[in-house]
């Protein structure tokens, strides 16, 4: 029988090495790491996907994506068939941002975000994986691969103005419940990791190790 294809893509700025501690058995799976490019001025989110896209070499992949990875890896799977689309720590729509990424999008406020302080480690980690991370500067420095202001400034504008305005069920979402980027009581529905935050892809990893093979091998 030969393996399940399984994409995982990190999230806003980070390295694939987010990954890292995500162990599937190769004799059912094969894991493929997807990393951030540059992207070109103004590109629309759907262009990039499709052009990211073309690094999956497999048919009917799984797709993993975290965070902003995970609104990518939704927007990929409108140009390839897919076996399945699992997003970690994300939204399925734009309806599930919190209410300050909304107002952010009616007042445009995000054009004022300094994009020039926030490529210094500390203001990146925070913006990327959530307030709590002051203690651990230094580990997240292997973690966030993408430094450039274009990317950047990019980057936060296709998260805020992504324009997806209904869940798509097919999609399966899994968050923790102490998520402060994303926090759940705007969830529509998930499976929920007890004390799962923005960032447990890093410290939940025995959680999705132990369940993310059923989660995939389910119909």
């Amino acid at each position: 029988m030969s393996k399940i294809p399984v994409y995982f893509m990190p999230g806003l700025a980070a390295s694939p090495a987010i990954f890292e501690r995500i162990k599937l058995d190769e004799s059912v799976f094969e894991t493929c790491l997807l990393e951030w490019e540059i992207p070109h001025p103004k590109e629309p989110l759907s262009d990039y996907a499709l052009r990211i896209s073309k690094k999956i070499t497999h048919e009917n992949p799984v797709l993993i994506g975290v965070s902003f990875g995970g609104i990518l890896v939704q927007e990929i799977a409108k140009h390839i068939q897919t076996r399945k689309v699992i997003i970690i720590s994300s939204v399925r729509s734009s309806v599930e941002f919190p209410r300050r990424m909304k107002i952010g999008k009616k007042t445009k406020a995000y054009k004022l975000i300094p994009m020039k302080l926030i490529l210094n480690i500390e203001s990146l980690a925070k913006y990327s994986f959530g307030e709590k991370v002051n203690k651990r500067i230094k580990l997240y420095e292997k973690f966030l691969a993408v430094r450039d202001l274009n990317y950047l400034q990019w980057a936060v504008e296709s998260v805020i103005l992504w324009d997806r305005n209904a869940v798509d069920e097919n999609v399966i979402h899994i968050h923790g419940d102490k998520d402060e980027v994303f926090p759940i009581k705007y969830i529509n529905s998930c499976i929920v990791v007890k004390g799962g935050t923005h960032i447990m892809i890093l410290n939940k990893y025995k959680w999705l190790n132990e369940n993310l093979p059923s989660i995939i091998l389910e119909d």
